[in-house]
């Protein structure tokens, strides 16, 4: 989520400090066999917690448990506090996978709870499943996520220069070399700058680069430390960043110009025109960036007029998977009753959203099979077409990665190299060397 990049950086380090106090053992079993009642606590708030809870309130009306939502801006402060009084919610929405990885002792894993996880996520692209696991137990699966893979465009502008959406990376390639040669602007919109936060935006760049050539067993081990950032893998991907956006005339201004555009404004370029300018045609970029467009933009994509943009899938190097990066929200349980186990079941599956909640364009079910009907945006249907052809999905690395380096040193050192200040080879290195010690 958006939310995590900008807020509480040193939020999911805190909780996890905090939680050294925690007793061991099992989860809370808050509510008793039969109970009907069942609460909820979650991050998002207002408008999005409305939303929710209407419905779960519309799913009530079938199932007779009554299911209360409650949003807290401190989220993950507020769990670890009301997990060590002994007082948890029943259910936890979980933003980070951070925050709930933590939390382990604590929570029940739907094997206990009688969830057949394996038929839940059996139409979720390869990766979603296994977020939460641990000792081959799950203990979260996501209710909605979000896609990071995506290239945002300008159809008008495309058409107007005459060029065509790449399907693959070698016509990626050769789409950046025409509009360098035609003298029409620069191929990529790229900004990293974000405040305190600033460096997220090349960490899922590397991470996109990282998932493809690697496949998801090599990137899972990458978030561990088992790979590590001077490894080939991690060099190839490296290597193919610097490619597409480091090389001369890809970025306006190249890296060091990138190092200090904020994540929020870069896709301006794409609606100016001619190199002076600073016009550019690609940004790759999350399902979210579409509220940080121009109010006429955004006044567009809500009339579902995708004539000034529009996104395609970040093409796969030849010979690697199809794979979607992204994040999404974790739903955990303190409480094994039947009552909570259905509320997991509901929030988990197929069906939720199609009792209101696919509304709101944040939503993306996780599931292939969902009704997209149900989905009130041309982009929400869109994204779910590219997720239901993509084999592979990669949570955010840096997101699971030690609190220090996913949120410290990778942002730091990354940030240096695309500002000419470290070399790729020291930037990795460096990162490496902040890597926790087992």
């Amino acid at each position: 989520m958006l939310q995590k990049r900008i807020i509480g950086i040193g939020a999911v380090t805190a909780a996890t400090l905090l939680l050294g106090g925690c007793a061991a053992g099992g989860g809370g079993d808050a509510g008793s066999e039969g109970d009907q009642e069942v609460t909820i606590m979650g991050a998002f708030t207002d408008a999005q917690a409305q939303a929710f809870q209407a419905d779960l309130d519309k799913w009530s009306e079938t199932s007779g448990i009554t299911a209360t939502y409650s949003g807290s801006t401190d989220f993950q402060t507020a769990v670890v506090s009301k997990v060590s009084a002994g007082n948890p919610p029943d259910i936890a929405i979980y933003p980070q996978p951070g925050v709930l990885k933590s939390q382990l002792k604590d929570l029940y894993p739907f094997e206990d709870l009688g969830i057949d996880v394996a038929a839940i996520t059996a139409d979720e692209a390869n990766g979603l499943e296994t977020i939460a696991q641990d000792g081959g137990q799950t203990f979260g699966l996501p209710y909605s996520i979000n896609v990071k893979s995506l290239v945002w465009y300008n159809p008008a502008a495309f058409e107007k220069a005459g060029l065509t959406v790449p399907t693959t990376d070698a016509e990626m390639t050769a789409l950046a070399q025409k509009i360098q040669s035609d003298g029409l602007g620069y191929p990529w919109c790229v900004g990293i700058e974000s405040g305190a936060a600033t460096g997220w935006g090349a960490t899922d760049w590397l991470e996109e680069y990282v998932l493809r050539y690697g496949g998801l067993d090599e990137y899972n081990k990458w978030i561990t430390g088992d790979v590590t950032f001077n490894s080939d893998l991690v060099n190839q991907a490296g290597e193919k960043v610097a490619a597409e956006l480091l090389a001369e005339g890809q970025v306006n201004g190249g890296g060091q110009a990138a190092a200090t555009t904020s994540f929020q404004t870069a896709g301006n370029q794409l609606f100016v025109d001619g190199t002076a300018n600073g016009q550019c045609f690609m940004m790759r970029q999350g399902s979210f960036i579409a509220d940080f467009f121009p109010d006429d933009i955004k006044a567009q994509i809500a009339d579902d007029d995708l004539s000034n943009i529009n996104f395609f899938q970040l093409p796969a190097p030849a010979g690697t998977d199809n794979a979607m990066l992204g994040g999404g929200d974790l739903v955990g349980a303190f409480s094994k009753d039947d009552a909570t186990k259905q509320v997991v079941e509901y929030l988990v599956g197929k069906d939720f959203g199609t009792n209101g909640y696919a509304s709101q364009a944040i939503f993306l079910s996780p599931h292939n099979d969902f009704d997209s009907s149900a989905y009130t945006s041309a982009f929400q249907t869109q994204a779910q077409e590219l997720l239901k052809e993509s084999t592979v999905f990669g949570f955010d690395a840096s997101d699971q990665m030690p609190g220090e380096v996913g949120a410290g040193t990778e942002w730091r050192f990354l940030t240096q190299w695309f500002a000419g200040q470290l070399s790729m080879e020291d930037a990795f290195d460096q990162i490496d060397a902040s890597f926790p010690k087992q």
